[in-house]
This record gives C-alpha cells, sequence and structure tokens, in this order.
C-alpha cells in the first residue's frame, strides 16, 4: 500500500523535506503496523536533516509519534488492531501516515492522554526523566541551570527539577519565553541575549555555583556552563543546537573534580522494561500534575518544512506536533 510521508533525499535545509508517496507493506513476524495520528517534532530530526547525524539517504526523519494499530504481524502477543501506542527514538522515519515498527517499541497510551499530548510528551519526557533521575538525579536543595529552559525538553527539565525540590535557573532567548520558564517552575530566569549568563548565575548562587547543568546548546554555552558548577558538579550535555563543542581535555575537569556526562535515552530504555518503567514515570507525572505539556505549535504533516525553519529560528517553545490528518494542498 502507498502511504504520504516526508523524505530527505539530500542532506541540506529544511527545503529537502519533501512529501511524497512510499510504499508500506504487511508487517512481519514481531512488527504492527501504526497509523500515524500526531508526530513529535525534535531538534534531533535537524541533526539528521543537516547530516550532524548520520542516517543512509533517502530517508524518512522523525523519532516521535502516537497513532492507532492498523495491522499485527505474526507472533505478537498484547497488541491488537484499534490498540493506541506511542514509540520515540527508534526506529527513525516517523514523519509519515504509517509506519512499520517492532512490536517490543511499542508504549501504550494511558485513555487519560490524548493522541497530540502523548506525542508531545513520550520522548521528551522520558529525556527528562533519564536527565533528572538517571544521569544526575535530583535532590531536594539541589540548584539546577537549564538551558533552553523553555523548548520542549527544557520545560519538562524546570517543572519537574521544581517538584524534586531544586532550585531552579532557567535561560531564555526573550521575554516571552522567560514568561514561560518562570510558569514552568524557574526560581530565576535568564535572558540570555540581554545578561551575561555566568555573571548571573555567580551573582543568584553567591558564587558558589549549580550542582548540575543542563546544556542542549552546545557550542555557544558549553565553556560557561562548565564556570556555573560548583566543585563536584556535574555537566550535563544532551544537545548541540548551536553546533558541536570544542574538546575538553579531561585535565580541565581536575581543577573542580567535575563530571562531564552525554547521555542517551535509549541506553537508559534499552530493555523492554525500562522503556515502560521510563514511559509510566512520564505519564505519572502527566497525570499528577506534576508535568504540564505544552503544545504551543501545531503543523499539517505535509508542512515539516515550516515547522523545522520555525524551530530552527528559535520562534518555537514547548512541543511542536505534526498531524497527518490535516490535509496537504494537493491531495
Amino acid at each position: 500500500m502507498k502511504v504520504k510521508a516526508i523524505r530527505v533525499h539530500k542532506i541540506g535545509g529544511p527545503e529537502v523535506l519533501t512529501w511524497e508517496e512510499v510504499e508500506i507493506g504487511e508487517p512481519s513476524e514481531g512488527e504492527i503496523r501504526i497509523k500515524n495520528k500526531a508526530i513529535g517534532v525534535n531538534y534531533v530530526d535537524i541533526y539528521y536533516r543537516t547530516g550532524l547525524h548520520q542516517e543512509p539517504l533517502p530517508f524518512v526523519p522523525g523519532k516521535e509519534a502516537v497513532g492507532v494499530v492498523s495491522a499485527v504481524g505474526p507472533g505478537v502477543t498484547g497488541i491488537e488492531v484499534g490498540d493506541v501506542v506511542g514509540y520515540a527514538d527508534t526506529p527513525m522515519g516517523t514523519y509519515t501516515e504509517e509506519q512499520i515498527i517492532p512490536a517490543t517499541l511499542a508504549i501504550p497510551i494511558p485513555p487519560s492522554v490524548d493522541h497530540i499530548t502523548a506525542a508531545s510528551v513520550l520522548l521528551k519526557g522520558m529525556t527528562t526523566y533519564v536527565l533528572v533521575k538517571q544521569a544526575f538525579k535530583i535532590q531536594a536543595g539541589h540548584t539546577v541551570l537549564v538551558h533552553a529552559a523553555a523548548g520542549g525538553v527544557g520545560s519538562l527539565l524546570c517543572q519537574w527539577g521544581n517538584a524534586l525540590g531544586a532550585t531552579v535557573i532557567g535561560t531564555v532567548s526573550t521575554q516571552e519565553k522567560a514568561i514561560q520558564a518562570a510558569e514552568d517552575g524557574c526560581h530565576h530566569v535568564i535572558i540570555y541575549t540581554e545578561e551575561d549568563f555566568v555573571a548571573q548565575v555567580a551573582e543568584i548562587t553567591s558564587r558558589k555555583g549549580v550542582h548540575v547543568v543542563y546544556d542542549a546548546v552546545g557550542k555557544d554555552t558549553f565553556k560557561g556552563s562548565m564556570e556555573c558548577l560548583m566543585p563536584r558538579g556535574c555537566m550535563i550535555s544532551y544537545g548541540q543546537c548551536s553546533g558541536r563543542p570544542d574538546p575538553v581535555p579531561v585535565s580541565d575537569l581536575a581543577s573542580k573534580s567535575l563530571i562531564l556526562g552525554r547521555p542517551g535515552m535509549r541506553h537508559y530504555t534499552a530493555t523492554r522494561d525500562e522503556l515502560l518503567h521510563a514511559a509510566g514515570e512520564v505519564f505519572a507525572g502527566v497525570a499528577a500534575g506534576v508535568l504540564r505539556v505544552r503544545v504551543n505549535h501545531v503543523y499539517p504533516l505535509h508542512e515539516a518544512a515550516r515547522a523545522h525553519v520555525d524551530l530552527e529560528a528559535r520562534r518555537t517553545s514547548g512541543s511542536v506536533v505534526l498531524l497527518p490528518a490535516m490535509p496537504a494542498a494537493d491531495s
């Protein structure tokens, strides 16, 4: 059968995201086919489109979606046609009307969570879970610095960090985003386009520094982030939207006995039990009101290029979602 999807045939800007027909078959042993209802957009999608992360061409981008099971392959148990499931991080290829995935990667979506909310929080929420409860375990009394505090993961980091009892410092680019970050639990918000965040963090912490920095920006903030850490502090780099940070000699960590980490969600959700536990933590946070999902930008799937333009220009905040059900002009 043929479905419509976004495909990348060459590395480049948003214009390389082409809307076209692709062939999709029946699920094989252990697989299911999903009719996507909502697709999450993440900055990592841009990394693949621009070649920062490698994927054989051509490919369908996207690493987060929620949909309804439309077919079940042989040997699959516990999943039926009509079930609502989500999937995140792997396999690549969510920018499509339908996709086939291994059944072991399907995450049941609670009936209380709608498709758009689930697609907005699954990958970002499980990433946040890894950042605050695995890579560095936030405890009450900690002081944390969150860059891009109004972004998809940044927003959740602020909320979860606050709920765990930390003092949260967030950096944003505009006054509008500063208001959102404060609503999401930031005790102190720094507009980095107007203020030196290193100096501001030093003032806020009485020059003690922070226990942990969560940095998704990369090159532009990495060095300053290291300066913001207290002795025995932890630098968590989980993105690089401004480019790869410059190399750091291991000996540079010794001056304050710092720890540097670059965690990836897939290594913390490698087993079925780990995957379901992480998702369960996220949905429990949503149900308890600890995590408020901000779906601030919704585009039809065929306009994925416009979503990428806005995301790269930092015109977005919260989550960005693509909807296959919004018809294309040529369909």
